[in-house]
């Protein structure tokens, strides 16, 4: 059997690796099977260090993390619960970056759909301003929102 990723993933992974935003790609299953040069700058590593990973190793490593510094599982997040429905998601989470220092992030995901359905996601984030003031100037919320 042929361990072949569907022209839609690789497709998204020469997306992902010519942007300078932070972005990683996610598999059906959620697998982490790419994530790029900023994002794996954010987080302090390279993404030929750890290679792809299940959604338990990289909510584990990574985030997103509660009030608490806890890995919220990754059926339980909120963005996983939107793609598996087939719609786009936004929102901010907490993940852990280079030095093991939490940082607040704004998320945005959109569903792979090819020919044969779903296969992943792209996930697009940045940091958050770290202070209340700036945080609110930009219109940010603590809430998660679906679009």
């Amino acid at each position: 059997m042929s361990d072949q990723k569907p022209l839609e993933l690789i497709l998204a992974r020469n997306l992902l690796s010519s942007i300078s935003t932070p972005a990683f790609l996610v598999g059906q299953e959620g697998a982490l099977l790419f994530y790029n040069e900023a994002a794996g700058a954010l987080v302090g590593r390279r993404f030929e260090e750890t290679g792809t990973m299940t959604a338990q190793e990289w909510t584990a490593a990574f985030g997103p993390f509660d009030d608490n510094e806890q890995p919220i599982p990754y059926d339980e997040n909120k963005l996983t619960k939107s793609l598996r429905e087939g719609r786009p998601a936004h929102g901010n989470f907490r993940i852990c970056v280079a030095g093991n220092v939490h940082q607040d992030i704004a998320a945005s995901a959109i569903p792979i759909v090819g020919p044969d359905g779903s296969s992943g996601a792209i996930v697009i984030f940045w940091p958050l301003p770290e202070d209340e003031e700036t945080k609110a100037a930009a219109g940010v919320t603590e809430q998660s929102e679906v679009l």
